[in-house]
């Protein structure tokens, strides 16, 4: 059942899209490896965000940065539930350099994982050494997964890549992240300002929702289409094309977008196209 009203008035209904190559024109690459990363997305969002460019870039979940780096704002406000992701973010904004061994090798991943969550357990999550030991995880590890236990502690296993291109200085993201604010906080805590540029991609309504800890379920994607639908600004919401996800976003007003998305990940070794959608409000192209 839905709990929200939004008092907008429906918005257009877009026609399928089959996803494009990225522009050349494109910058500083992700420093991390992220599931579900959104960079494919960029052709069909720049038409959108570049007449709106002069507003505040606000992304509840930013994940990978993808997104953020791919549209270049000047402002963006920048969350993640996910604490480390965020501690790396705010080192990389200090001019964050690492003097870690950073080896593909197993022996040296594990002693980084144990290092990384003996950190955690002494509440050190905050601090240039967690944020270096993510860095390495997170390049080295599986799929670039971010997964913790239920008692918090890291858990990706080896990635067994053959070859890594590690960074020991991030000095170029520094001046990018300079006007950049980062947040680690519930979504509906954040103070929204009238005229943000809204892009929200929520983990997946999938089956497997450990996004977090405390995971992301039907009740989380409910309020997040709900909240959206309330926002006086331009917004874009990214999820997978579920039946229900749909007629969520139909029944919210939002004009729908159907893209076809590359599969990066999947446990079953299925890589066939998935079907997205992007809801869109307060936008024309």
């Amino acid at each position: 059942m839905l709990y929200c009203h939004s008092m907008a008035t429906p918005q257009k209904a877009f026609d399928f899209v089959p996803s494009d190559s990225l522009p050349d024109a494109q910058n500083i690459r992700p420093p991390l490896k992220w599931a579900g990363g959104k960079r494919w997305q960029l052709p069909h969002l720049l038409p959108y965000w570049k007449p709106q460019s002069q507003r505040r870039l606000v992304e509840p979940f930013c994940g990978g940065l993808a997104v953020a780096l791919g549209l270049a704002p000047e402002r963006a406000l920048l969350n993640d539930i996910n604490p480390h992701l965020i501690n790396f973010y705010r080192q990389l904004k200090k001019g964050l350099i690492s003097n870690l061994r950073q080896e593909n090798k197993s022996t040296v991943f594990y002693s980084h994982r144990q290092d990384f969550n003996q950190l955690l357990s002494q509440g050190q999550e905050k601090t240039p050494k967690a944020a270096m030991l993510f860095y390495y995880l997170n390049r080295t590890g599986y799929n670039g997964l971010c997964r913790f236990n239920q008692s918090g502690g890291f858990n990706v296993p080896f990635g067994q890549y053959k070859n890594i291109g590690y960074r020991s200085n991030f000095f170029q993201y520094r001046e990018v992240f300079a006007r950049w604010k980062f947040t680690n906080t519930h979504f509906e805590k954040i103070a929204l300002e009238p005229d943000d540029f809204v892009y929200a991609d929520p983990p997946y309504d999938v089956e497997f929702r450990q996004y977090s800890k405390d995971g992301f379920g039907w009740e989380e994607q409910e309020k997040t289409a709900c909240w959206l639908a309330k926002h006086r600004g331009p917004v874009i919401l990214s999820n997978q094309a579920t039946p229900r996800i749909v007629k969520l976003y139909r029944q919210l007003g939002y004009g729908l977008r159907f893209l076809q998305a590359p599969r990066k990940i999947s446990c079953n070794g299925d890589r066939t196209p998935a079907k997205e959608v992007l809801a869109i409000r307060n936008l024309q192209k």
